[in-house]
């Protein structure tokens, strides 16, 4: 196709500020989908992103947009707004030569606005700002193009208003795209340079690659290289999204299509990737992206009536369908042998573990999440941690050092009060704050990170009464005062509900924690002593009491002594079974380590 009637962009926003219904009404004006075939959320094709409302993987579209006497090839990529999905954002983008940023018009410019709007900034895209929702009452769409335009350096004048619920301003927004953003370059008649910027399986025909093609043209039959990752392939068919896939008999420069090449797994094809002919390779391969890089670890055990077998199959199945987690066997002395796993955020985890159970099954117990520790030892080595279990010993150890982000919150002029005091308690260390317009703010904090994955953006939505936002984005390593915390059941250290907080926090969380326990854990027939330690120090300690026969109730009269012979056997007996008996430990034990309150 002529490449000057070609579009690709993407749509980029704060969660829940309409992205998936804007894309909805693109498919719907373009005639892309019929009204019968319509439906919400039409390009988010898991059930876990219509019951969340989210979307968890970028969706795209091949569209046909007829504008004067030109039928222009509109190429849509949907993106998902929460910050665990970042790099989703950044693939995206490196397939697009324009980008709508999206605005709510009753809640204005959020926190992932921000960062995504930066994201196509520094991306040097041609960007549209398009305010959304003008249809709801609370609506001040001029006022948000000015904030818009004050925050991110947009023209307001520029600024399309629509509303994706009513369709309104949905002709001007594609007339926008046709005359505003360019189109893509590149050299159909050159060596043949495509970026795999996504894939899935197929269960039938392997992998599904997403590419977009730069220069060169290529169709099915022809050899191709992966230049990363080495390998040889031919192309078996080449298709668009439409947004069902649909074959075609080639896919040219600044298109952006599929093809399956007889790809059998995931771990033979990388992302960013580039794709070249193997009669004319190219001299100059793409840069590809950086590989997402997984931030919090827990540790996954089969539960009730699962096998550790089951488990890793049902584990690897979904690794087949989302290479972002990764996982490795480990065994724990309380719960067997299990998986530990790495997530991009807090989400990502709740979302992996629910496919796991939903689609497999199974039942898991799933362990309290951790961050990436730097662990400077005193030979002079460095390792990276990623359990409170593979920490050496203290001995050995000269610092550690835990991950710090930069967090950027937006919220009402009347909540920075409560919103700085939330971070201070955190470890927050104030950078600056920057009024937005008279009554919101943007407040920009440094703290570590093992601060705020656990419930720091539901206890912002608290201080600002559900109106606060933030993002953050990893600013390196900082040595702090670190220990470990461990959990003694019956005498007995249980792995699993180890942690490594600040010295500082140690005794007032450990408290909290096993009084927490004491109330999960049923009572026993012996007693059982509940402690926290933090080395050889116990620093604090509840007590579960046992259950008590009434072993005198048919001792009536009579001398005291036989009382006492009674007693004292009944002693002696608890004793020894408190030796060999088991202490049985809920999952809700486990999970009650994330309790917000902790």
């Amino acid at each position: 196709m002529d490449l000057s009637l070609i579009r690709n962009f993407s749509i980029v926003a704060h969660i829940d500020h309409g992205k998936s219904t804007l894309a909805d009404r693109i498919l719907e004006r373009t005639g892309a989908i019929s009204q019968r075939e319509m439906r919400e959320q039409y390009l988010d094709d898991m059930d876990l992103e219509r019951e969340m409302g989210i979307t968890i993987k970028a969706n795209r579209a091949t569209v046909p947009y007829r504008l004067a006497d030109n039928t222009y090839m509109l190429n849509l990529i949907d993106t998902p707004g929460h910050v665990d999905f970042h790099y989703e954002v950044s693939r995206a983008l490196a397939a697009c030569e324009g980008v709508l940023v999206l605005v709510d018009a009753t809640q204005g410019v959020q926190a992932q606005t921000v960062a995504n709007a930066h994201l196509a900034i520094e991306a040097d895209l041609e960007i549209i700002l398009v305010i959304n929702k003008i249809d709801l009452l609370a609506a001040h769409p001029e006022d948000v193009a000015l904030e818009a335009e004050q925050i991110l350096g947009l023209d307001a004048a520029e600024a399309i208003f629509t509303s994706a619920k009513t369709g309104a301003g949905i002709e001007e927004l594609l007339q926008a795209i046709a005359e505003r953003i360019p189109a893509p370059s590149g050299d159909p008649d050159g060596r043949l340079r495509a970026l795999i910027y996504d894939a899935k399986p197929d269960l039938h025909r392997g992998v599904v690659a997403h590419t977009r093609v730069f220069d060169g043209t290529f169709k099915r039959g022809d050899q191709v290289d992966l230049v990363a990752a080495g390998r040889k392939y031919q192309i078996t068919e080449v298709g668009k999204f439409t947004p069902k896939p649909q074959p075609v008999d080639s896919l040219g420069a600044g298109e952006v299509g599929f093809f399956f090449a007889g790809i059998k797994t995931l771990a033979d094809v990388s992302i960013g990737d580039t794709v070249t002919s193997s009669a004319r390779p190219t001299d100059n391969p793409l840069p590809g992206y950086e590989s997402p890089q997984q931030m919090v670890f827990c540790d996954f055990y089969p539960g009730v009536g699962c096998t550790t077998a089951r488990l890793r199959e049902a584990m690897e199945k979904l690794w087949l369908n989302d290479s972002s987690f990764t996982y490795q066997t480990v065994s724990s002395d309380a719960l067997g042998i299990g998986f530990r796993c790495g997530f991009l955020g807090l989400l990502h985890m709740k979302i992996i573990q629910e496919r796991l159970e939903r689609e497999n099954d199974i039942a898991v117990v799933q362990t309290a999440p951790t961050v990436t520790y730097e662990v400077l030892l005193t030979d002079g080595t460095e390792r990276r941690i990623e359990s409170p279990s593979e920490l050496p010993d203290m001995a050995s150890v000269q610092e550690i050092r835990e991950p710090i982000v930069d967090v950027q919150m937006i919220i009402p002029a009347d909540s920075v009060g409560p919103a700085m005091q939330l971070s201070m308690e955190r470890r927050g260390k104030h950078v600056k704050t920057e009024y937005l317009a008279p009554t919101r703010v943007m407040l920009c904090y440094r703290m570590p990170l093992c601060e705020i994955i656990y419930d720091f953006y539901d206890k912002l939505k608290t201080c600002t009464r559900g109106y606060g936002t933030a993002d953050y984005e990893l600013a390196g390593f900082q040595a702090q005062d670190m220990v470990r915390m461990d959990i003694l059941v019956n005498g007995v250290q249980v792995d699993a509900l180890s942690v490594i907080v600040h010295r500082d926090k140690a005794t007032a969380r450990g408290r909290r924690l096993i009084t927490r326990l004491r109330k999960e854990i049923a009572r026993h027939m012996f007693e059982i002593p509940l402690q926290a330690a933090v080395g050889a120090k116990i620093i604090a300690r509840e007590t579960i009491r046992p259950y008590r026969k009434d072993v005198t109730a048919k001792c009536y009269g009579g001398d005291v002594t036989r009382k006492r012979k009674l007693l004292e056997k009944q002693k002696e007996g608890k004793r020894r079974m408190k030796t060999v008996g088991n202490v049985s430990i809920p999952q809700e034990a486990f999970m009650s380590v994330l309790n917000p309150d902790d």
